[in-house]
C-alpha cells in the first residue's frame, strides 16, 4: 500500500531567507511530525505585487544555501517556473495531483491568518492541507485562537498553531540593515549572508 507522506509546506519570496524562517520550519517539522518541509519560492504572487524583490535565480540559489545541511528540508520550484500570477490554490492542487497520498501542511505566519479571506480560493486552499499557523511563546494568543475558530467555522478547515521561539526577524528588516550597511551575521545563514555579498545584493 502507498505511505502516506506528511509534508510541509514553506511558502514566501524569501529575499532573502532568513533564521526565522528555519526555526519555524524546524518547529513545524518537530511539533506535527512531519516528512520533509518543502520550501516554495515564489513566482509572481499577487499580494507581492507592490514590493521589488531580486530575480527568481537569486532568491533559489540562496533558499537552497540555507537548507542544504538539513536531510528533511528540500525545496520546490513549482511556483518559480509557472508562468503568470502565482496563486497558493493552483499549487496545492497541482503538488496533490503529485502526490494524491501525501498529507500537505501548510505553514503560514500569523499576519497571514488574518488575510486569508481575501486569498485566492480560501475553500480550496482549506480542503487540500491543514493549515499550521505560526505563534510565538509567551504571547497572547487568544486574538488568534480566536481566528482561528472563525476560519475552521467558515471553511470546514484544520488549522492548528506551531509554537516556535521568539524571533523578530524578516526579509524587509536583513534588506534595510544591508542598505544601512550594517551587519546580517546571525540573521541569515553564512553561506547567505556570503550570497549576498558576493553578488552586491540589495546594496
Amino acid at each position: 500500500m502507498p505511505v502516506n507522506k506528511k509534508i510541509g509546506i514553506m511558502g514566501g519570496t524569501f529575499n532573502p531567507i532568513h533564521n526565522g524562517h528555519l526555526i519555524l520550519a524546524e518547529s513545524a517539522y518537530e511539533q506535527f511530525h512531519l516528512d520533509t518541509v518543502v520550501f516554495l519560492p515564489s513566482g509572481n504572487p499577487p499580494h507581492k505585487a507592490d514590493i521589488s524583490y531580486i530575480d527568481s535565480q537569486h532568491r533559489c540559489n540562496m533558499v537552497e544555501l540555507a537548507i542544504k545541511d538539513n536531510s528533511h528540508f528540500e525545496m520546490s520550484l513549482e511556483e518559480v517556473l509557472r508562468p503568470g500570477i502565482t496563486y497558493t490554490s493552483d499549487t496545492l492542487l497541482t503538488m496533490k495531483s503529485n502526490d494524491p497520498y501525501g498529507e500537505l501542511f501548510f505553514i503560514i505566519g500569523a499576519d497571514s491568518l488574518y488575510t486569508f479571506e481575501t486569498w485566492h480560493e480560501p475553500d480550496v486552499i482549506c480542503r487540500q492541507c491543514t493549515i499550521l499557523v505560526a505563534t510565538r511563546e509567551g504571547h497572547d494568543s487568544a486574538d488568534v485562537e480566536e481566528k482561528i475558530e472563525e476560519l475552521r467555522n467558515r471553511f470546514e478547515a484544520d488549522i492548528f498553531r506551531i509554537v516556535s521561539p521568539d524571533f523578530d526577524i524578516s526579509s524587509r528588516l536583513v534588506r534595510e540593515r544591508i542598505i544601512s550597511e550594517r551587519s546580517i551575521r546571525y540573521f541569515v545563514p553564512r553561506p547567505v549572508e556570503e550570497y549576498i555579498r558576493e553578488h552586491g545584493l540589495y546594496a
